[in-house]
């Protein structure tokens, strides 16, 4: 990959001749702002194309909500980690392929759990105990049972509700689906994972729209290495201008004009917008002429879901040999749910994954709160765990989903092939 903080003078010239009416013989040009998956996959289909393409990102680094950080002395993905749907079918599996990079399958399709099936699984309770396989599996059918019912609810219902709603009809109408004692708290626990799926709680989720998602063929797969070669391999021969925050962009005539903090200005032909949600929803930059009615009630309309990544390295690994291990209990706010990273790398490092409420909760911690919060509810599970030797936070990963007055459980073409967050 070629990245660098200093102009390229020769395509600068050639962006800032781009608008003076001697066009013939010359490639258009194109500015992508945003250097996530969206901005590098938009820079890389235009550059293949013959288009003069500079990428323009505020960071010092590419990638966006893919982040390996190799403090450790290896690879852990910090931000986006599976592959969803590992197949042909998949445009990102070609490029992880010919990369000769590892993928640990962690369910098939159609996992109840979505991205883990239940043959490697750990469930405790509070004290400890760990949960026999087969009350949890049976919980699993009565749980299928219960968004079934929800299904018929939304088919007779012209107005959308969430799924926390959804759930209470059904139990009103079916009391046979209602769950007691250590059976209640898996349940609940299952709806913290769904809550994972989309970094939301059950009252902010559309149950009309929440598996509306149309997910690839061939389960899901976790990175062993990380997702940092994908996205370099993606960025390789771009010119990529890092610590580059775009404050303006104005469409002109004959082209675009875009402003960075430092006052330095691009132009071109045309411009490919690929930034976060919420710096379109702070009005980070501004756009001249504004941007039509439809699309700022599109902007204000979606929400952005929260999940972090606590983790976790060990000097010896005190778990069991399963890929996660949970915490079941009367709420989903208080389930919890690690990654067991040595099932699949060899590593002893375990990764706490919070979302919605619980992760904007925990946000607000200090990190050593933070930290220790997470190791408390390992604790829960294993009383005389060992300290961990190092640790890693990442007390924001985002990802887009509609409000639940509006929600369309599409998140985007990208994250529906790259594990959230």
């Amino acid at each position: 990959m070629e990245s660098r903080t200093k102009s390229n003078p020769q395509l600068t010239r050639a962006l800032c001749y781009a608008n003076d009416g001697n066009q013939q013989g010359r490639s258009p040009s194109v500015i992508v702002i945003g250097g996530g998956m969206a901005g590098i996959a938009a820079a890389r289909s235009l550059h293949d194309a013959s288009l003069q393409v500079v990428l323009l990102e505020s960071r010092e680094r590419i990638g966006g909500r893919i982040h390996t950080d190799y403090s450790f002395g290896f690879p852990v993905d910090m931000g986006a980690s599976w592959l969803h749907g590992v197949s042909n079918e998949n445009p990102l599996a070609s490029v992880i392929g010919r990369l000769g990079l590892p993928l640990y399958r962690t369910s098939g399709d159609n996992s109840i759990l979505y991205d883990h099936d239940l043959e490697s699984y750990g469930l405790f309770d509070m004290d400890g105990k760990q949960v026999p396989q087969e009350l949890v599996a049976k919980v699993g059918e009565i749980f299928e049972a219960i968004l079934q019912e929800t299904d018929k609810i939304r088919q007779e219902s012209s107005e959308d509700m969430s799924v926390l709603r959804g759930l209470s009809i059904v139990f009103d109408r079916k009391p046979e689906l209602r769950l007691e004692g250590i059976a209640y708290k898996v349940l609940q626990w299952y709806l913290c994972r769904l809550e994972g799926w989309f970094a939301a709680d059950t009252d902010a989720i559309s149950l009309k729209g929440w598996d509306q998602e149309v997910l690839l063929p061939g389960g899901h797969g976790l990175m062993v290495r990380g997702y940092l070669p994908v996205v370099n391999s993606l960025a390789k021969g771009l010119d990529i201008r890092l610590g580059h925050r775009v404050t303006k962009v104005v469409r002109r005539y004959n082209g675009v004009k875009v402003t960075v903090e430092n006052g330095k200005t691009f132009f071109a032909d045309a411009a490919v917008i690929a930034v976060p949600l919420g710096v379109l929803k702070a009005k980070k930059i501004l756009f001249e002429p504004k941007l039509p009615d439809w699309k700022e009630a599109a902007i204000a309309d979606l929400g952005i879901g929260l999940e972090n990544k606590i983790i976790l390295h060990f000097e010896n690994v005190f778990w069991p040999n399963v890929e996660f291990l949970g915490v079941v209990a009367d709420t989903p706010y208080e389930c919890s749910y690690f990654l067991n990273l040595h099932k699949a790398t060899g590593r002893a490092v375990l990764v706490y994954m919070p979302s919605g409420q619980l992760a904007k909760d925990v946000e607000k911690m200090p990190d050593e709160a933070a930290v220790n919060f997470a190791f408390m509810q390992l604790k829960k599970i294993f009383p005389d765990a060992s300290s961990p030797v190092a640790i890693l936070i990442l007390l924001l990963i985002s990802f887009t989903f509609s409000s639940a007055r509006k929600m369309n459980a599409f998140i985007t073409n990208t994250l529906s092939k790259i594990h959230r967050p």
